[in-house]
């Protein structure tokens, strides 16, 4: 590969933009938009779910293309600041939000792909850590700094080659992580049907046999509804804080200049895992909480050990049915975001969780018997979850080498051969 640079700017097609400011009380209807959210989410954005907005006539500029660059201008974390994510489409025009910074590259000389994995790889990174400023509250980058960064410049073939590989790869990752949501989809939708909707209470009722599901299952399900202070309910279950029946425990905070270099997720208040350290303090599998920041309250499962660290969880000390407690608090997900606590620096604890509420059987066989039933589903999210961190350490491990040119395309692809 050219050991060619170019200023970032130069290969634009057009300048640099910030994009628009829709306060939360306007939105709910008109055109998608990118968040921050989204592109810390999701760094390839397609078809993804977004907050609709009103946009006017004349704001047609703020409207992405394929192929566009998105930066994040600004974070809490110097991890996050000048943040790359690429647009890649989706089924309606769709604009991005002011704290995002849109990059058009003319696509006659320049694979906007290649270099959206150019600022994802290790030099990539330090070339924009370089332009980060650091406040007290947040850190960030200004599109007037990003522009002249330095950055490889290729020939277009080779740009080409580079993207086309690396995508293959994310694309395999991608249909894994959409099986695993399908067969998460499976889980909430049983769920949702035996502890929300009721679905064998009211089939009994009718006299029908709750459909799929053999005597002994349908034989602990009522046929009969009887009030309660939240609505009718089965006969003889109760409405419980999650309190009553579970305590999720808080982890024990751990900086990242006291972790030692390991694989072990360290889980705070991201969505992904803050950094890795050599040890854990929670074994498999474990459900846990954000405690603090933008995203106090995300839930999510991991299938290996953990660190703990600035958050909540639930793991097999507190209870032996994990799989119904993770697909409970999935579930319930947009009602935990709510009982973020703090303008500053939203948060959750374990007595917020707490507070939940959930209609069950006085006796726990049902929730047991739920959670035999899906852990099939969530082993073999497990056996797909290790795939696709294999695909992903692979490309993390040739990214910083293809795009430097240290590794010719050929030899990688033998690699994936």
């Amino acid at each position: 590969m050219s050991s060619e640079v170019a200023r970032f700017g130069d290969l634009f097609n057009e300048p640099q933009r910030n994009g628009l400011t829709r306060p939360k009380k306007v939105r709910g209807s008109g055109l998608p938009m990118v968040n921050m959210g989204e592109l810390f989410a999701y760094p390839r954005i397609l078809n993804i779910p977004m907050d609709l907005v009103p946009v006017d006539e004349k704001e047609h500029h703020y409207l992405l293309q394929d192929g566009d660059l998105l930066f994040a201008r600004q974070s809490l974390v110097l991890s996050g600041a000048g943040q790359c994510s690429i647009f890649l489409g989706n089924d309606a025009p769709t604009v991005f939000e002011s704290h995002l910074i849109r990059c058009r590259l003319n696509p006659t000389r320049s694979n906007p792909l290649f270099y959206f994995y150019f600022f994802r790889s290790p030099d990539g990174r330090r070339a924009i850590e370089a332009i980060v400023e650091q406040g007290a509250g947040a850190s960030g980058i200004r599109g007037s700094d990003l522009v002249n960064v330095q950055v490889p410049n290729p020939p277009k073939q080779i740009q080409d080659e580079v993207a086309r590989l690396l995508g293959s790869l994310d694309d395999r990752i991608t249909l894994l992580r959409e099986t695993n949501t399908t067969l998460e989809g499976i889980a909430q939708a049983l769920f949702k049907s035996w502890f929300v909707d009721f679905d064998p209470v009211h089939a009994k009722m009718q006299g029908r046999t709750p459909e799929g599901m053999d005597e002994a299952t349908a034989a602990l399900f009522p046929d009969s509804f009887e009030d309660s202070e939240l609505g009718p309910v089965p006969k003889g279950w109760k409405t419980y804080a999650v309190g009553e029946l579970l305590v999720p425990k808080r982890g024990k905070s751990i900086t990242k200049s006291k972790c030692i270099d390991g694989d072990i997720p360290v889980v705070a208040g991201g969505l992904e895992p803050a950094y890795f350290h050599n040890q854990s303090n929670v074994s498999s599998p474990v459900v846990t909480i954000s405690a603090s920041g933008a995203n106090a309250g995300f839930v999510r499962l991991y299938q290996q050990d953990i660190w703990a660290s600035d958050c909540s969880f639930v793991s097999k000390e507190q209870t032996d049915s994990i799989y119904f407690w993770y697909v409970f608090l999935k579930f319930n997900q947009d009602n935990i975001y709510f009982m973020q606590q703090g303008a500053a620096q939203p948060h959750i604890y374990p007595s917020d969780l707490m507070r939940l509420n959930i209609c069950m059987p006085k006796s726990n066989e049902l929730s047991q018997l739920f959670h035999e039933f899906i852990s099939p589903l969530f082993e073999k999210v497990g056996l797909t979850n290790g795939k696709i961190q294999t695909l992903s350490t692979l490309r993390d491990t040739l990214l910083p080498r293809l795009i430097s040119g240290q590794l010719r395309v050929e030899e990688a692809a033998e690699v994936l051969a």
